[in-house]
């Protein structure tokens, strides 16, 4: 990590896993000795209503868990997308799920490093929706390389809740999914 602070916020509908991306990028943080925050925000109707967490990553003291602006971000749905973009700051990160939302939001090469991917139909060919939120991670680690992918999958066989141990090989490739197709 370059910067002494790098902000991220990952924003979805809940469901869409987007507590659990933001909890597994902290732990993978802290497993590379960075000092993080995790804070997860979501209304009453938890699934199918919009949620968001920030994590803050930092080599030294972090102030406050609560940001304004973030150096990067995981946008699965458009409210989202809509509501957090102002957020994020020029040649920040950002990967977008183009299944739902439209190319034309997109602010292209416009100051912003984004991977717009169609999250839906990349899980679906590998077996289930759910797993957006993994191949998102892995295309932003592979973008931002703000951890290292071994240690991210590492943290989720950490965190990853015992009765859904029999779904870490499906997770494991959905995130490596997302970091080929991120790019080199």
């Amino acid at each position: 990590m370059k910067d002494q602070n790098f902000e991220v916020i990952v924003a979805g509908f809940g469901g869409q896993g987007v507590l659990f991306a933001g909890n597994l990028l902290a732990q993978a943080a802290m497993e590379e000795g960075f000092n993080v925050t995790y804070l997860p925000e979501y209304g009453p109707e938890m699934r199918g209503g919009t949620c968001h967490c920030t994590v803050v990553i930092s080599k030294g003291e972090i102030a406050s868990p609560v940001v304004n602006k973030v150096k990067g971000a995981i946008f699965l749905n458009f409210p989202s997308f809509r509501k957090f973009l102002p957020r994020l700051i020029k040649k920040g990160y950002m990967v977008v799920n183009s299944s739902l939302i439209p190319r034309e939001f997109l602010p292209g090469t416009n100051g912003f490093r984004v991977a717009a991917l169609p999250l839906q139909e990349l899980a679906q060919k590998i077996g289930s929706d759910r797993l957006i939120n993994l191949i998102a991670l892995g295309a932003f680690v592979r973008l931002t390389r703000i951890v290292s992918p071994e240690n991210l999958l590492k943290s989720l066989k950490k965190i990853l809740p015992s009765r859904y141990r029999d779904l870490l090989p499906a997770n494991q490739l959905a995130f490596k999914l997302g970091l080929s197709f991120a790019g080199g």
